[in-house]
């Protein structure tokens, strides 16, 4: 099973998202895990989740958040604006599918 971590700075938007995209997983008979916490617990998570999504209002950390992932061979990505914003659980979670390869 696959899993996603979603960081955020706060946590009430991007626990809408989580819903969202667990819906959609769930449309579409996959199974993956999919949660949100704050930024500040990155380390807590990185041998446990396969893929980690920011928080657009976050994009900033990304570089220093690569760093931490790369040492466990995981990727870290931005949730694209657009997306996060009109709370398009279906595309972020097809875009996470195809970084997840």
């Amino acid at each position: 099973m696959k899993k996603i971590l979603l960081l955020c700075a706060a946590g009430m938007s991007t626990s809408m998202v989580v819903k969202k995209m667990r819906e959609s997983a769930a449309q579409q008979g996959l199974e993956i895990h999919i949660e949100a916490h704050g930024v500040e617990t990155i380390q807590d998570y990185l041998a446990e989740y396969d893929l980690f999504l920011l928080g657009p209002q976050i994009r900033f950390k990304k570089d220093e958040l690569q760093k931490l992932a790369d040492e466990v061979n995981k990727k870290v990505e931005v949730i694209d604006m657009m997306d996060y914003g009109m709370m398009k659980g279906d595309k972020i979670l097809k875009d996470a599918l195809v970084l997840l390869g």
